[in-house]
């Protein structure tokens, strides 16, 4: 069974898609925030949030009313349109990212085939990566506009610390994409229907998500905000709705991570021991192998340590990208040798 590649739907369609993409996103964030507050709770021997609805389910909501109704402000000595456009590069590039997390492949609905993803390029990865980089101006922009010297030291991390891990998180990958022979995530994904790529890309999966941890500046890598030292960072100087929009980022950005983890190395839709579900599963499936992530996440939070700054940029260069480099040759070398 292959994939369709690069099917196109009519341009409706893509609108369409393009509003429930973001609408999906909006409305799994606060999902997420919920279930990170509960379980640190748990972790931590706290209830956690409860006051607020059933169970305290509707914090999130009172979140979001807060940080919307808060006076906008900003530094005299910012420069007044680079520190307003900075949090909506982060958003956009975020909501980029997440539509090419495939859910599914086409499906037919009312006589049109409609893939369950936003866009199916050919150049996946590249894709991935472009919009990440693009991403590093709104975190960049964000800490220089703001004038002040704990905002542009967070930038200045944030650069350092994204270069350093975003080479060998591609390199991770590079590993799949020579395995799939494919740049395309849904032939990824039906490559995998014999054997889940996390067996035979085991170590390219510990360096990816690892590497992963440091991209989303999630503990134990999360110097990029580091309250003990620069207060919060890039955006120390952002409230109301620009720190609003930074967080959504953030969260949106774990999602984006956890999607693609599921894609390329945990097959995507499929299920194991060759269960074969109707297509209206396939969303479902792929989500709860990401929630699975996002749990990951929450753990890894609760459990380790922040690094110091030296150790951060010292285990991504001495360790990450020399294990990333042996499994890209080892699994280049081992594909020649079988074919």
């Amino acid at each position: 069974m292959l994939a369709v590649v690069e099917y196109y739907e009519p341009w409706w369609i893509q609108i369409v898609k393009s509003i429930l993409i973001f609408a999906i996103g909006l409305q799994i964030v606060p999902i997420v925030l919920v279930v990170e507050r509960k379980l640190l709770g748990r972790f931590q021997h706290r209830y956690g949030p409860n006051r607020v609805g059933p169970f305290g389910l509707l914090q999130p909501l009172a979140d979001i009313i807060k940080l919307a109704t808060k006076e906008s402000f900003r530094p005299k000595t910012s420069i007044g349109w680079l520190f307003r456009i900075a949090p909506i590069i982060s958003i956009m590039t975020a909501v980029a990212a997440f539509s090419i997390i495939p859910f599914g492949d086409t499906v037919d609905i009312f006589g049109t085939q409609v893939g369950l993803y936003g866009v199916d390029v050919g150049i996946g990865p590249l894709y991935l990566f472009a919009f990440g980089a693009i991403a590093f101006y709104g975190i960049m922009l964000g800490g220089w506009a703001s004038g002040s010297k704990y905002s542009f030291l967070g930038s200045m991390r944030a650069a350092a610390q994204l270069i350093s891990y975003e080479v060998a998180q591609g390199l991770a990958l590079v590993g799949v994409v020579i395995t799939a022979g494919t740049l395309s995530l849904t032939e990824i994904v039906m490559a995998q229907e014999g054997m889940w790529y996390i067996v035979p890309q085991f170590a390219g999966f510990l360096i990816w998500l690892v590497a992963s941890f440091a991209e989303t500046n999630r503990a134990p890598f999360d110097l990029v905000e580091a309250d003990a030292e620069l207060v919060g960072g890039y955006n120390t100087e952002y409230g109301g709705g620009g720190f609003a929009s930074y967080f959504f980022a953030e969260y949106l950005n774990i999602l984006v991570v956890s999607g693609i983890t599921v894609t390329v190395f945990l097959g995507g839709w499929m299920l194991p021991f060759g269960i074969d579900p109707p297509t209206w599963v396939d969303p479902f499936v792929v989500l709860g192998k990401m929630s699975l992530f996002v749990i990951l996440f929450v753990w890894i939070r609760a459990t380790l340590p922040r690094l110091r700054y030296d150790q951060l940029m010292s285990f991504g260069w001495k360790i990450l990208l020399p294990l990333a480099t042996l499994n890209t040759l080892v699994t280049a070398i081992l594909v020649v040798v079988t074919d």
